[in-house]
């Protein structure tokens, strides 16, 4: 049996979320974890010192500034345009996130753990040269297996994001039909559900996540055009600069982002 790949968003989820007139993706501020992660890459130490488990890493101060300079541009957009409703990772820095961001915009949140953190398993609290120092058998492994499928012994692959995502948007789909949804999560959350939206391939996904650095606050955004989620802007933070508010990127940082 030859099998047939049909080539273009088809294959993905962006022409079975028709109903949805509006999804958003917002990563969440800063985090004490970033800072943290940053610092010892740049060091060059082989663990991250992180007091907290992943779970409950809190917003810096600059990390709220960022979510508060959202808030301000949530409180800008049409009524007509404004998101319905917020799903929100249950990680404290999601939360934290979307309690300022969504602070007097009328927009409901709801928690789902679905959209949480990438969890890394063995590999939690090493840096890049951590990873190679420590476990040269994982290096090794993950190297060839690539970033899409290597799954840390205890932790999640790429591909296992994008499963438990597959049935997030599903639901989304079917509880806010022609509704304006933002997600608020994690930085391989925001790059998975592109490659869901827009299906993508592997090789197209990794490409992007190789050529970008996702930034604290930036929104990536599809809306309905066509009966098909169409891209409309990606990793973007216009919000962040026309309030003030720096930009915050972890471009030092080697290993799985925090």
């Amino acid at each position: 049996m030859r099998l047939v790949v049909i080539d273009g968003p088809s294959t993905g989820t962006g022409s079975g979320m028709a109903e949805l007139q509006w999804l958003g993706v917002l990563r969440h501020g800063q985090s004490t974890g970033n800072v943290l992660a940053q610092d010892a890459e740049v060091s060059g130490l082989e663990v991250i010192d992180i007091p907290e488990r992943d779970a409950d890493v809190p917003l810096s101060d600059l990390g709220r500034e960022q979510a508060a300079a959202v808030n301000r541009w949530l409180r800008g957009m049409p009524g007509d345009d404004r998101p319905d409703v917020a799903v929100v990772s249950p990680y404290l820095r999601t939360l934290q996130t979307a309690e300022v961001a969504l602070d007097g915009t009328g927009i409901r949140a709801v928690r789902d753990e679905r959209l949480r953190d990438r969890e890394l398993g063995i590999l939690d609290l090493l840096t890049a040269y951590g990873v190679e120092a420590r476990l040269p058998t994982e290096a090794a492994r993950r190297k060839r297996l690539g970033k899409f499928y290597y799954r840390p012994p205890g932790g999640e692959s790429w591909a296992d994001v994008a499963l438990r995502l597959r049935s997030l948007l599903r639901d989304v789909r079917e509880e806010h039909p022609g509704g304006r949804v933002l997600l608020v999560a994690h930085e391989a959350v925001v790059l998975l559900v592109r490659y869901l939206v827009e299906g993508l391939t592997e090789p197209e996904l990794l490409a992007i996540a190789r050529d970008t650095t996702m930034a604290n606050c930036a929104v990536s955004s599809w809306r309905a055009e066509g009966g098909v989620l169409r891209p409309e802007r990606f990793n973007a933070v216009d919000h962040l600069r026309r309030e003030g508010t720096p930009a915050t990127r972890q471009e030092d940082v080697n290993a799985e982002p925090v």
